[in-house]
């Protein structure tokens, strides 16, 4: 089956980017796409879900241990040096609106139980989706606790079962993604505070664009094969890119004087708690690697904080998230820099940077085959 290419998306410039940053740095909590039907949702995850490295885990393990840092409390384990290995994509998990906790956690391991009287453990979708994506589509119509579990284990990443005469616990890190229909219901704002990063999509209402949009969308549904192909460097380009920012994560300098001005930005905002400063900071260094610089700067910051913030702010019951642009500009802004001229940039932005879509055009705006 093929997927519909992420660099032949058009538009939603920003869901690319907040879906790439949490690829290079899962520990940023994930993303919550909040849109209209149609505007390409799910067709953006499981496109950029088909550009994550592949990994490489223990052969026998069914828990995905990485034969470089296996899990030593994994069920599987332990797995001594040299244990066989096997190298497979990066998975992408989908969890179903229905799903009971016990799929999504695992549970007793019935047929032993029945025929040997043995309690083994059956590993759910939380241990399948270690080190790929776990999907939540309409997370707003899932139920409240078991939207806590999902994000309890991203953000912890692990997850433990107490349950059925079983005690386990097994590494559980995964981008967590969740789409959403407004009009459907909102998520209580306990919960959205929980996801690392935000977006709002929208169908465009340029008629060139939304012309293209289609042309695409045909030319992939007629032959699926021979479209995959025409994107296949700049895809190829966008994985390098991604494996690329991982490798330099961990390197990456947060000066202090990023941190004040973070800080000074969540609290000019009126965020609760910590999460904001947290998640901005994090988001800010995955978007220095990911742009090949070595330190965390203001334009990083900036794109941090747009996509980490709206959904924290303080609002009133019925206000959609947002921010105001101009306030969060003036925080970042130099005590030597000179306000722009508004006419110079009219689509300006803080992210100097390249994006996903910058060797290729963006996000498609169709609904999902």
């Amino acid at each position: 089956m093929h997927v519909y290419p992420f660099s032949a998306v058009v538009g939603s410039d920003d869901l690319a980017l907040a879906l790439t940053l949490c690829a290079v740095s899962p520990a940023i909590g994930g993303v919550l796409v909040r849109g209209e039907k149609g505007t390409a949702k799910s067709t953006m995850v499981r496109a950029q879900a088909a550009l994550l490295p592949q990994v490489t885990v223990v052969a026998d393990c069914r828990f995905g241990c990485d034969p470089e840092a296996p899990d030593p409390a994994c069920p599987d384990g332990p797995h001594p040096v040299g244990s066989p290995v096997r190298i497979r994509p990066a998975r992408l998990v989908e969890l179903p609106v229905g799903a009971t906790e016990d799929r999504v956690t695992g549970s007793l391991h019935l047929g032993k139980a029945l025929a040997e009287g043995a309690a083994e453990y059956e590993p759910g979708l939380l241990a399948l989706a270690h080190r790929g994506v776990l999907y939540v589509d309409e997370v707003n119509l899932l139920h409240d606790h078991l939207v806590d579990l999902l994000l309890d284990a991203a953000a912890m990443g692990r997850s433990t079962v107490e349950r059925d005469g079983v005690s386990v616990t097994h590494a559980a890190r995964f981008v967590l993604v969740g789409t959403m229909n407004p009009e459907e219901g909102e998520l209580r704002p306990q919960l959205l505070d929980r996801f690392g990063l935000t977006v709002e999509v929208a169908a465009p209402r340029d008629p060139h664009q939304r012309a293209e949009i289609v042309r695409r969308r045909l030319a992939f549904d007629a032959d699926p094969a021979g479209f995959v192909a025409r994107w296949s460097d700049a895809e190829a380009e966008l994985s390098r890119r991604i494996a690329d920012a991982r490798t330099r994560l961990p390197h990456v300098r947060l000066p202090d004087a990023a941190l004040v001005a973070i800080a000074e930005v969540c609290a000019a905002f009126d965020v609760d708690g910590m999460r904001a400063d947290l998640v901005t900071a994090k988001t800010a260094v995955a978007h220095a690697a990911w742009c090949g610089r070595d330190e965390v700067t203001r334009e990083d910051i900036a794109v941090a904080a747009k996509l980490a913030l709206p959904h924290r702010r303080r609002r009133n019951p019925f206000d959609s998230p947002g921010m105001d642009e101009d306030l969060l500009d003036d925080l970042l802004r130099d005590d030597g820099d000179e306000p722009e001229d508004p006419d110079d940039d009219p689509d300006g932005g803080p992210d100097g940077g390249p994006e996903p879509g910058d060797e290729a055009p963006g996000a498609e705006s169709a609904a999902s085959p």
